[in-house]
């Protein structure tokens, strides 16, 4: 049997530190070479961190890339490493460099290049031609980056007809609920349709408001997952394949012949000096437990807070506890993120602050174990309100005042994070942010939003895993239970002022992520009026999501780089 032992570095690169991205790599080269791998393959852009935006504008960096990609190279005797880089011709190419036993023996440049949702490679790359297949001694393999395995006649299939048996696939393909399936049905057609083995090495952390999950796989020509790699954690993923078996299955498909004479032409064949074959033992079945889609979305924001946090050089972050799910959610995310000794939570009540959620912000910061203060906002508030008198006089109050306590909240939040050096954590979720149920400059006043793109309702739902995997209460139980309120005057609650949420959740998935218009909405059975007043909030508030901070993607379409109306605008849905 010709037996493949391939690996696939699932590591968490940072942009532009090409040091400890190398180190990353050569480290995972010497574990695969000891576990008698002939192959490893890292992810897209590996060595430059992904994505590297506009940084690819500074030559700097290229050359840098370069130098760094060297030092890979030299770490690589022994066996093949497929790496991600940025090629340097006469334009810039997202790369996959072939490495094979101390040598730079071949260079991919991706075809495909993505320019929807939160991608943006036109703006970077030339797009490649070539699709290379390399033999080494009785192994052919093939490579391709990222976006070119999703289309059905595009590299794999060419690389597959001109005797790839396999092709590994790097990737930096960021994270959204229920993605990670998707891909592995995706990864698996394209094995049956092209019977061919596929090593899909995805790559995993969090890049500004990004999260890539890993979730990398090795499949068999059968279309079957051989080896899976953890979600959200760096891995290094090992399988066997059995080449003959692909040998076999080419056999009894007569399509092939003829199709195969037409890509010949088309294919460049590379030859590789053959390596010594390792001698290790089968590997036992690997075994990775699926996440359930509340457990992924609460290790997305985990991840993807944690890596904001210490890529920056932030140590310590402070939330503002009100007693509410969300301000709840947020400090559970962080402590899970960061340790609680890193984590600060600040109680700012006022006259309408109700003994119940004053109560449960200070349960809530016990259970966590973390630092609590408290510090009233009543005399500050009065303090404006004696100040402004005279430029408001006659006039009653209104949600002028409400803002000026969310904004005293704010200051207050940025004078700790300036004194000690604490990033502020906000606390708006998507639902909120959707419809402008947030104020600017005060509880949208800070460094990172992490559930800025979680919907209240599952908001809800991830807070009640948090309880489910600790095994207890940390987050109280009134807190589920009582009305969301912003407190911000006398009996307040937010279905004062907005749909019911289950119902505000699904108008805005339709809008927002599925665009939907205000006539396909009611036609699903909503509302009229509600329908029309919903879209006329998200539109009129543009001007406040675009000054938000940035928070994790959790969903197809989050406010940010996937969502990109103008400000100035007069077009209005009726």
């Amino acid at each position: 049997m010709r037996r493949l032992r391939v690996a696939l570095g699932q590591i968490n690169p940072t942009v532009g530190d090409f040091e400890r991205n190398v180190r990353m790599i050569v480290d995972a080269i010497e574990r695969a070479r000891a576990l008698g791998c002939s192959l490893v393959a890292f992810p897209e852009l590996a060595v430059t961190g992904y994505p590297p935006e506009d940084l690819l504008f500074k030559p700097a960096f290229i050359e840098a890339n370069l130098r760094a990609l060297d030092e890979v190279t030299r770490a690589s005797r022994g066996l093949s490493v497929v790496v991600g880089f940025v090629d340097k011709r006469d334009d810039i190419f997202n790369a996959a460099a072939v490495l094979h036993d101390g040598v730079r023996a071949g260079v991919y440049h991706k075809q495909y290049l993505p320019n929807y949702g939160v991608f943006d490679e036109n703006r970077y790359f030339q797009a490649g031609t070539e699709a290379q297949v390399f033999v080494a001694g009785d192994t052919t393999f093939a490579v391709n980056v990222c976006e070119d395995i999703w289309y059905p006649a595009g590299p794999t299939a060419v690389q597959a007809l001109a005797g790839a048996e396999l092709v590994v696939n790097i990737n930096g393909s960021p994270y959204h609920a229920g993605k990670a399936r998707f891909r592995e049905q995706l990864v698996s057609t394209r094995a049956v349709d092209d019977l061919v083995c596929v090593a899909y090495v995805n790559m995993v952390g969090g890049q500004d408001e990004l999260v890539f999950d890993g979730a990398s796989l090795v499949v068999n020509e059968h279309g079957d997952v051989v080896a899976r790699g953890r979600m959200f954690e760096e891995d290094l993923v090992v399988a066997d394949l059995d080449l003959d078996a692909v040998f076999r299955a080419r056999l009894h498909d007569s399509r092939r012949r003829k199709e195969k004479l037409v890509v010949r032409e088309t294919a460049t064949r590379v030859s590789l000096p053959p390596l010594p074959t390792p001698d290790a033992p089968p590997l036992p079945p690997r075994e990775v437990a699926a996440l359930a889609p509340v457990e992924e979305v609460f290790e997305a924001l985990v991840l993807g807070t944690r890596d904001y946090v210490r890529k920056n050089g932030f140590k310590r972050v402070v939330v503002g506890l009100s007693g509410g799910i969300d301000s709840s959610l947020v400090a559970a995310v962080a402590v899970e993120a960061l340790g609680r000794e890193n984590v600060a939570g600040v109680g700012m009540p006022s006259a309408y602050s109700s003994a119940g959620t004053r109560r449960d912000a200070q349960r809530l910061a016990k259970h966590l174990g973390i630092e609590f203060l408290t510090i009233p906002i009543s005399p500050l508030l009065n303090a404006y309100k004696r100040t402004l008198a005279k430029a408001f006089k006659g006039m009653k109050e209104d949600v002028t005042e409400e803002n000026i306590q969310a904004r005293i909240r704010g200051n207050l939040l940025m004078a700790l994070s300036n004194k000690f050096g604490w990033l502020v954590l906000t606390t708006g979720n998507k639902s909120e942010y959707g419809v402008g149920y947030t104020t600017l400059y005060g509880d949208m006043a800070g460094g990172f939003a992490v559930i800025k793109d979680v919907p209240k309702m599952l908001v809800y739902d991830v807070a009640r895993h948090v309880n489910a995997r600790a095994g207890r209460p940390v987050i109280p139980e009134t807190v589920f239970t009582r009305a969301p309120s912003a407190e911000l005057r006398p009996n307040q609650t937010d279905q004062d002022t907005l749909p019911p949420y289950a119902e505000l959740d699904r108008i805005l998935e339709g809008y927002v992520e599925e665009d939907q218009g205000v006539n396909d909405l009611i036609a699903r059975g909503f509302p009229a009026d509600t329908v029309r007043r919903v879209v006329a909030m998200v539109d009129a508030n543009e001007y406040k999501r675009r000054q938000a901070p940035i928070g994790v993607k959790i969903t197809p379409r989050a406010f940010g780089r996937d969502w990109r109306p103008p400000i100035v605008n007069r077009f209005r849905e009726r």
